[in-house]
């Protein structure tokens, strides 16, 4: 690899935001805070919104995860349709 242009790959921890469950990994992202691993390191800690622990295809559950309002955006956007026609 030709030095000086590949970020920094390093361990990261990424939490999943509606279970609480964590996987330590690599990779490239940033982040400020921090966690102590079982390991007894401390990791930078990545809280995502959805991973393989609440993703309905891994679950065979299904969930409505609406973080960011994106059903009340549509509404404003485009108006309630009637019924099928």
């Amino acid at each position: 690899m030709k030095p000086g242009i590949h970020p920094d790959y390093h361990p990261v921890v990424f939490q999943d935001r509606s279970t609480g469950d964590a996987f330590l990994t690599r990779s490239t992202v940033t982040s400020d805070r921090t966690i102590d691993w079982t390991d007894g390191n401390t990791y930078p800690l990545v809280i995502v919104d959805i991973s393989s622990y609440s993703h309905p295809f891994w679950t065979g559950t299904r969930r409505i995860m609406d973080t960011a309002g994106q059903v009340e955006k549509f509404h404003r956007r485009y108006g309630q349709r009637g019924g099928a026609r």
